[in-house]
């Protein structure tokens, strides 16, 4: 078993992550760390976890772990990351693991020093329905892909909610849109030229609060929109000249409806529905990563993957301050 500290309290992973990491086959959480041991040890109770440590770094000195989750607030990604590769532990961190994608390079350097995995926590690839279309895609079921089209929202105006405190690496692009870029590039497995955009700032926060996208991937166009301050709603859709493929919740399934997909081919006379009960894709995460840590063969997300993903968020809020292309 794959032995996980959790650096930090934070909802996602008191929520979703460490319940997935408590019901998978390969790994367990030994320990849970906070600045405050009250949180720690109230949250390690709440799981049966046996071990709670006051602060980050001694929870990173200890033996009693080979893995660190982290779930801190983005802007501090990057630093506990290359702490914890330094203190020889294997790293899963939320997305975005950085806010640049120059800042990855340093995480590359850690990672290969220390000969440990680091890998970006972006549950959607380890899903049964991504990897669906991404076979569906590979078997020609809709023909020759020309569009994908995207959205994710939600309506969030907390002024205490990290997402909108610039920061602490807040706003929509960070937390968001690496949803529709990162899923498109993990099913066709190519990668943008350049990008359109336009991008709304909120007035009080500062922070990224509506964004319209087009990008270019030579092949297929990329079209999404996301905002922190629309009603909720997500979908994905690839068109090709074949048929269509409508993924229904892509990215938040257990919030947003079922964990389904419909193939449905070019005049509408066919359709197959493909539903996934409980996929879990957070187990699914944590079972993966723990096999490639331990050296055994497995997909998971690659910092290089995670840099060229930044690459086109960076290139976003650029094309964002000028009119027509920007290049990738």
């Amino acid at each position: 078993m794959l032995r996980f500290g959790i650096l930090s309290t934070a909802k996602i992973g008191r929520e979703l992550v460490v319940p997935a990491i408590q019901d998978a086959e390969n790994c367990v959480v030994t320990a849970i760390s906070s600045r405050d041991l009250s949180k720690a040890r109230a949250m390690a109770d709440r799981f049966s976890v046996p071990h709670a440590f006051g602060s980050y770094e001694e929870m990173l000195a200890s033996d009693l772990i080979d893995a660190v989750y982290i779930p801190l607030p983005t802007s501090q990604h990057v630093e506990w990351t290359i702490k914890a590769a330094n203190a020889g532990k294997h790293v899963l961190c939320e997305k975005p693991i950085a806010l640049k994608a120059s800042e990855i390079d340093a995480l590359i350097e850690a990672r290969d020093r220390n000969k440990v995995l680091v890998s970006e926590a972006y549950m959607v690839t380890y899903s049964p329905v991504w990897r669906k279309v991404r076979s569906l895609l590979a078997e020609g079921a809709i023909g020759r892909l020309r569009h994908v089209q995207g959205a994710f929202t939600y309506f969030n105006r907390d002024a205490g909610n990290m997402r909108n405190k610039p920061e602490l690496g807040g706003g929509g692009l960070p937390d968001i849109g690496v949803y529709p870029t990162i899923s498109t590039r993990f099913v066709t497995g190519k990668e943008p030229l350049r990008v359109q955009a336009s991008t709304d700032r909120d007035a009080e926060f500062g922070t990224d609060m509506y964004s319209s996208v087009r990008a270019d991937f030579g092949d297929f166009e990329l079209s999404f929109y996301i905002s922190t301050q629309l009603a909720a709603r997500q979908i994905m859709v690839f068109h090709g000249d074949k048929g269509f493929i409508e993924v229904k919740s892509p990215f938040n399934a257990d919030r947003y409806g079922a964990e389904e997909l419909e193939l449905t081919n070019q005049n509408h006379s066919q359709s197959q529905l493909f539903r996934f009960q409980d996929a879990r894709q957070y187990k699914l995460e944590a079972e993966a990563f723990s096999r490639a840590a331990k050296g055994e063969k497995e997909e998971v997300v690659t910092l290089e993957s995670s840099v060229n993903n930044q690459k086109l968020i960076d290139a976003i809020y650029r094309a964002s301050e000028k009119d027509g292309w920007e290049p990738v």
